[in-house]
């Protein structure tokens, strides 16, 4: 982890650089608000994907951050547009765009970041590269629509859940991934192994976001603890804990949560049973089971320094806390 740590801090200040660069050109009516998102912070963890898929491919040229930082500012897009949506007022422990700048004005600026993000992948040239951009746009929104629909949906099955984080979280990384792959002009083969890799690392990557949620504390996360329940959203964590259930709690608890009339001391009762009853401990198991296939989709991958820092992810993956 040393080396990955090493390789973010060269790679880190370029990709902060290149986002900065392209967003200060933005109408100044948009700007504060895209600034915002972006200033916030987070793991980049989209850019440096595309970057370490491209290299460990074999490409070499300085020409792959803007590439890069477009599938940050598509994750920047949907970030301002979920925190309406979820109503959320903090966002990486910093107060979500909406409360200081209003709905419209955030909408539209997740809008232009959305636009400027296509202008800057299209500038390459590729085809291939434009339509990788547009699927994750499509199939990130299509994940968000689906997630909406199913809120308080107590008869979600493991089957639809997983198909909801697909599309709002691992179909975007699979895009960062592959994206590099084409910059890099690499064989089919290894186009579709970066692919599997995203895929893979994204749907673990939400798992643990899930199961973090009922485990993290709001000053380490960066956002109240059990955000997802009060919001009626069912995931992985609070599946395996409705299964735990006797048919009769269940049935009340799952009336309830339906018309969202679940009395406070029996949410904070249920968020303090799945961490203690091993519910997300289960789904950071699970999650590691997808870390284990990401890893068998990098067998193909020609040995470098980037291929050694993918794997390295993974393990930063696994053991992450926020």
């Amino acid at each position: 982890m040393l080396k990955f740590a090493s390789y973010m801090s060269r790679e880190l200040p370029l990709i902060e650089e290149c986002l900065r660069s392209h967003v200060s050109q933005l109408n100044p009516y948009v700007l504060p608000t895209a600034q915002h998102v972006l200033k916030a912070g987070g793991k980049r963890l989209r850019p440096l994907l595309t970057i370490l898929c491209a290299r460990a491919l074999g490409y070499r040229a300085n020409d792959v951050y803007p590439l890069a930082c477009s599938l940050e500012l598509l994750h920047s897009a949907t970030l301002l547009h979920d925190d309406i949506l979820d109503g959320a007022e903090l966002r990486r422990g910093q107060p979500a765009a909406h409360t200081l700048f209003g709905a419209t004005y955030t909408i539209l600026a997740g809008d232009v970041l959305l636009a400027l993000a296509n202008t800057m992948v299209a500038a390459y040239g590729k085809p291939s590269l434009t339509a990788c951009l547009s699927d994750a746009i499509l199939r990130t929104a299509s994940g968000e629509i689906e997630e909406i629909a199913r809120i308080r949906d107590v008869d979600l099955t493991m089957d639809g859940y997983l198909d909801i984080i697909i599309g709002k979280t691992a179909c975007l990384i699979q895009s960062a991934c592959r994206a590099g792959a084409l910059l890099a002009e690499a064989p089919a083969a290894l186009q579709d192994a970066a692919a599997d890799y995203g895929m893979n690392l994204g749907v673990a990557f939400q798992l643990v976001d899930d199961a973090l949620d009922y485990t993290s504390p709001k000053e380490v996360s960066g956002k109240p603890k059990g955000s997802d329940i009060r919001e009626g959203k069912l995931t992985l964590p609070l599946i395996f804990y409705l299964e735990s259930l006797s048919p009769a709690a269940r049935e009340g608890f799952t009336k309830a949560f339906k018309e969202n009339t679940v009395p406070e001391v029996e949410l904070e009762a249920a968020l303090t049973a799945v961490a203690s009853g091993g519910f997300a401990d289960r789904t950071r198991a699970m999650a590691s089971s997808y870390l284990d296939k990401a890893r068998q989709s990098l067998d193909g991958f020609p040995d470098s320094e980037e291929t050694e820092l993918l794997l390295a992810a993974l393990e930063g993956m696994a053991k992450r806390d926020k």
